[in-house]
């Protein structure tokens, strides 16, 4: 396997659960995630209850009972329970989720070697590093990311898109008067601000932009005074990103393939299908995917066609989560600046939007990966 992500480690540990001796290189000389917050639905909490990872994540994350939108004026566009979503939610810190599943990974016996990057893949079940090919193997996983050389080796990707939009990513110390239990998401013209309490003591804040705003992606150093324009009413959490943080602007992709595999080869998550995380479900259906690929595979006799079974199964719902995500997106972005017409967009995405998402993406967000198929 390539790539110790959270796709790869997921992966990983249920196919060692399942019996499979597993390898996980990953290019970076150590395992480490990004400082950052991570929407979990019940998709990806299903997930890591399958390898038991749940709890490790739990014990840290906030559950979510209400999700609010408000627009441009700060007011309510939406609320109440998962905008009305069934199944579960809650926000975690990506390394907490990142730890758990190195634990998990790790106690079902899966070998990571670090500073090793695989550069290509051989259908017949081969990684090729500097020094060569490895071992040959009965399945070869890529989840090496929006880059990821083990598929343009095999020339799987019909498309890479810059969405020429992307985020900022941060966590200030949580405060009392910092929301609990309940996320909240801003939209100022194409401007949109994310507060979501993401552990006992820490709040995720993301801050997306088109990537023309220049004054609005430059947020390392970090200047509140464009976002203090756009966002008046959330002063307390934008002073409290430091002036050096972590996070910076990076853009967001969508990434299509013409398939996921190639012989022996499969891929999992961004390498696959990165999508924008408009939805919050970019790692979510990377996480599912990952499980229902282990199942699709233990004690399958052909593993090839396995491959395309488990990708005929689990492609539909990552399609439209990429196309309901690059939707929500262009309404939330792409827009006019300050006007009258950003009147009209809160009555579009109140009346016409929203209620189009929430029925269409219910079955996203509950979907059990595999399983619900598999059972019948």
């Amino acid at each position: 396997m390539a790539g110790a992500g959270l796709a790869g480690l997921a992966t990983a540990a249920a196919l060692a659960q399942r019996g499979w001796s597993v390898r996980l290189h990953e290019q970076g000389p150590e395992l480490r995630e990004i400082g950052a917050g991570i929407y979990l639905f019940d998709n990806a909490l299903r997930a890591l209850e399958a390898i038991g990872a749940y709890d490790d994540v739990a014990a840290r994350a906030e559950d979510v009972r209400e999700m609010e939108l408000r627009d441009h004026r700060n007011e309510l566009v939406r609320g109440g329970h998962h905008h009305g979503v069934g199944g579960r939610t809650c926000i975690a810190l990506r390394r907490d989720l990142h730890a758990a599943l190195v634990k998990a990974a790790v106690a079902a016996g899966v070998e990571i070697v670090t500073s090793s990057r695989a550069l290509a893949a051989d259908p017949g079940g081969r990684l090729e590093f500097e020094h060569g090919f490895g071992d040959r193997a009965d399945l070869v996983v890529g989840t090496d990311g929006v880059y990821s050389a083990v598929r343009d080796s095999l020339r799987l990707a019909t498309s890479i898109v810059d969405l020429q939009d992307g985020c900022g990513r941060h966590l200030i110390p949580r405060g009392p008067d910092d929301p609990v239990q309940r996320t909240i998401e801003v939209w100022s013209a194409g401007r949109r601000l994310g507060v979501a309490p993401a552990s006992p003591d820490q709040v995720y804040i993301f801050l997306c932009c088109p990537a023309a705003d220049i004054a609005w992606r430059n947020q390392q150093p970090f200047d509140p005074e464009a976002w203090l324009r756009s966002h008046p009413w959330y002063h307390r959490q934008l002073e409290r990103i430091p002036r050096h943080p972590e996070g910076r602007w990076i853009s967001f992709y969508d990434v299509r393939c013409r398939a996921w595999s190639a012989g022996r080869v499969a891929l999992v998550g961004d390498a696959a299908h990165a999508m924008s995380p408009n939805l919050g479900q970019g790692a979510c259906v990377a996480l599912a995917n990952g499980i229902a690929l282990a199942e699709a595979v233990t004690g399958a006799r052909d593993i090839p066609r396995a491959l395309r079974e488990w990708e005929q199964r689990e492609r539909p719902i990552v399609d439209l989560t990429q196309r309901y995500s690059y939707l929500y997106g262009a309404v939330g972005t792409r827009w006019p600046k300050p006007g009258p017409l950003l009147d009209l967009r809160t009555a579009l995405v109140r009346r016409a939007l929203l209620p189009f998402l929430e029925r269409r993406t219910a079955p996203i967000t509950t979907h059990a990966a595999g399983r619900a198929t598999d059972d019948g």
